[in-house]
């Protein structure tokens, strides 16, 4: 029998500071109502001094361990931009904090589509028969990494992580993964780049500038590439697992601007009222923002058992990916520190 991957339990996290439009517009400049207008967030939460992107990540995974009914793991998959250091990888740290055996583990960047390499990764994992378990988490703390001279960028993004457990089962029950779409481009790599900390920087021998240690993202850019590859990479998937647009129940892209949502939705012909939208309290979480949006649509009641599910992610690199699932039947609690 095919062995395929199955949604046993999900959580998130996010930090219990809260940051206002009105407060974060004091920083960078605009108001709420302009922040409002052009991505559709109302807050997001940011870290206190002193939390590294670990401690979002355990918390997220102690409630997807407890969402799954599980107490081990074979392999820890950690979908971030933001490590708690370059080397060593964090996730055979959180593996330990978690107390989940002694797994493998492995750190993935693939910026803001991260989490849905990671759930690719852990099924070919399961498929292989390499892993019976797999817990895949996806976390990013961009506060402390934000220009703030950049207005188009410094008022997107939130702090938090979110984690979901895969385990072995049947391809035809509740929960299981249909197919993946992934791709890449790297000809476009300076559209988001964090210059800083790696070989490329470090080899002109020279210390890095203040602004190489800060995000660049250009938006604009950003904004059409993201719609042209996520409704490509959902539509390939559909004609892939036999889904009509129509029989998609509820579509989850990453959760950067509400207007690529909506878009890509009308490019796909979801109708808008199926789309998730968990941005508006939390902003761009990057890796985190998929599992966020499934905890907080299944926490409160919005997803049903046998729900047919479409993901889809873009992030900077470039990288897209896109997945399907349908719902399991499975407890899940509110995002933590969602207020």
């Amino acid at each position: 029998m095919t062995r395929a991957a199955v949604l046993q339990g999900i959580g998130g996290m996010v930090p219990p500071r809260i940051v206002s439009n009105a407060e974060l517009a004091e920083l960078v400049g605009g108001d709420d109502a302009w922040i409002r207008t052009r991505t559709g967030i109302h807050q997001r939460h940011w870290a206190d001094p002193g939390t590294v992107t670990g401690d979002l990540a355990v918390a997220a995974g102690e409630r997807a361990l407890e969402s799954a009914g599980a107490d081990t793991v074979d392999l820890v998959i950690l979908a971030t931009s933001t490590p708690d250091q370059p080397m060593p990888a964090t996730a055979p740290e959180i593996a330990t904090r978690l107390g989940v055996g002694a797994p493998w583990a492995y750190d993935l960047s693939a910026a803001c589509a991260g989490f849905v390499y990671g759930l690719a990764n852990a099924a070919g994992a399961i498929a292989a028969g390499t892993a019976e378990r797999v817990l895949v988490i996806g976390a990013d703390i961009w506060s402390t990494r934000l220009n703030h001279e950049d207005r188009a960028s410094a008022v997107i993004f939130g702090d938090g992580a979110g984690a979901a457990v895969l385990r072995a089962g049947d391809p035809a029950e509740p929960g299981a993964f249909q197919g993946f779409d992934l791709g890449g481009d790297g000809r476009f790599r300076e559209l988001g780049l964090l210059a800083a900390g790696g070989s490329r920087q470090r080899s002109h021998r020279e210390p890095p500038r203040d602004e190489d240690n800060l995000l660049l993202l250009r938006g604009k850019d950003i904004f059409t590439h993201a719609v042209k590859h996520m409704s490509a990479s959902s539509a390939r998937l559909l004609r892939r697992v036999g889904w009509e647009a129509a029989s998609v129940d509820r579509f989850v892209g990453h959760q950067a601007n509400v207007r690529i949502l909506r878009t890509v939705a009308e490019l796909l012909a979801v109708d808008r009222e199926r789309v998730l939208v968990h941005l508006d309290r939390v902003g761009n979480t990057s890796a985190a923002s998929i599992p966020l949006a499934l905890t907080d649509a299944a926490a409160r009641g919005t997803l049903g058992t046998g729900d047919r599910v479409l993901l889809t992610a873009f992030g900077a690199g470039l990288n897209w990916g896109s997945a399907a699932v349908s719902w399991p039947d499975i407890k899940v609690a509110p995002v933590l520190g969602d207020r």
